[in-house]
């Protein structure tokens, strides 16, 4: 029986953002679930808060325990399944905290690059690898939340955390190999059922990070990527149609699993507006941003999926579901990280942007996984690749678009 190509998108709703589980409303993700399950996707990924579930490291919140429920419910009535993603963390330009990991005997990040209790701290926090009191609470709430939800319909997936390598960094490859091993570990041992992953992006493709794709995906069941060629300063296209669906592959060639795509997009100019870069100072630093049109970020999602089956990928989930609403601007992450007020689905009033209908598309033509007609020839170890990983990206990408098959259209 052929398996499904699973569409979903990451979500935050448009008028909370990061803060809807501190000010959680049930209708308005029952009223936004609604409008991601009639575009035919069936996965959301939804992110817990780190501080949000465990207002104290021995202590999981009760009330976001019983809000993350209903979040399962809806999910389930709608027949939509949730990717659901631990100790968030890294969260679309700053690191989020919770009070009791930060330690002023730490060097801060940059001004506006840590969030804590809902607002910007200048202090820095404990490396969650390395503290044992973040161990343990990384344990508790794993036992909490797969141990209440494990049943669950609406649950579809487990996943580690979203781009841990920009929240912490492992301080070797044995020691984050040895965290993917328990983490997984002990969810396998009280969920045998629902899968787990963990949510790395293309960094890891580009540096020899501690939490290396081999090392990561032989030991989860699934393989997933986040990628963006508008942030590769190297790629001429920032909206290249081929970059994504070669990172998928790329890591299918590094862990031997098919790959699930579960974090692509783009950002988008106002409505109406040509593509166009923006600049602008972020946490101190210059920031350029490439927006793209409306149409032609719809034209390159359109471009893109065919590609994903091709290489033989289990799926694509969009970032995100909405632009965000404008009283939101002033707030983290939309203050300093302007581009991420723009990365939805929706509008921030929720009428829907082109590329929706593209996936809406995409989703009545029923695709299903297919056997990869596009691959990336892995002509080393992991061991080699990592010894010079960017350099070998790309010269495993020139080769990969020299051999690039007619695309069907999408």
């Amino acid at each position: 029986m052929s398996q499904p190509f699973i569409l979903g998108v990451n979500y935050w709703p448009r008028r909370k953002a990061m803060f809807w589980w501190s000010d959680f409303d049930a209708g308005e993700v029952r009223e936004e679930f609604g409008v991601i399950a009639s575009l035919g996707m069936q996965i959301v990924r939804i992110f817990l808060l780190w501080e949000d579930f465990q207002p104290a490291p021995n202590t999981v919140s009760t009330e976001r325990l019983r809000d993350l429920r209903a979040v399962c419910d809806i999910a389930a009535d709608l027949g939509l399944g949730l990717d659901i993603t631990f100790f968030t963390g890294h969260m679309s330009g700053p690191n989020w905290a919770p009070p009791w990991l930060l330690d002023e005997r730490i060097p801060p990040m940059p001004p506006g690059k840590l969030i804590s209790g809902g607002r910007p701290v200048n202090i820095g926090y404990r490396n969650y690898f390395t503290d044992p009191v973040a161990r343990e609470a990384q344990r508790l709430q794993v036992r909490t939340v797969v141990g209440a939800l494990r049943d669950h319909p609406g649950v579809w997936m487990w996943n580690l955390g979203n781009e841990p390598d920009l929240f912490a960094i492992a301080p070797d490859r044995d020691s984050g190999r040895a965290w993917v091993q328990e983490m997984t570990g002990l969810i396998k041992s009280i969920d045998p059922a629902h899968p787990v992953t963990c949510g790395l992006h293309v960094a890891s493709l580009f540096r020899s990070d501690p939490l290396r794709i081999d090392d990561t995906f032989t030991i989860t069941d699934v393989a997933v990527m986040h990628s963006y060629p508008m942030y590769v300063p190297w790629l001429d296209n920032p909206l290249d149609p081929d970059f994504v669906p070669f990172t998928c592959a790329l890591t299918t060639a590094l862990c031997g699993k098919p790959t699930l795509m579960e974090e692509f997009g783009g950002c988008t100019a106002p409505p109406g507006e040509p593509s166009q870069t923006w600049e602008w100072v972020s946490y101190g630093e210059p920031r350029a941003q490439f927006m793209a049109s409306e149409e032609d970020l719809a034209a390159y999602i359109q471009a893109v999926l065919p590609r994903l089956v091709q290489v033989g990928a289990t799926g694509a989930m969009i970032w995100c579901y909405a632009d965000y609403a404008p009283e939101l601007y002033d707030r983290p992450p939309c203050l300093e990280s302007r581009h991420e007020r723009f990365f939805g689905l929706v509008r921030p009033d929720g009428s829907l942007k082109p590329h929706a209908e593209v996936i809406r598309q995409f989703a009545a033509t029923q695709p299903v996984v297919q056997p990869p007609v596009h691959t990336v020839t892995l002509d080393m170890t992991p061991d080699d690749f990592y010894a010079d990983p960017e350099a070998n990206v790309r010269r495993l990408y020139r080769t990969y678009l020299q051999q690039r098959p007619p695309v069907p259209p999408g």
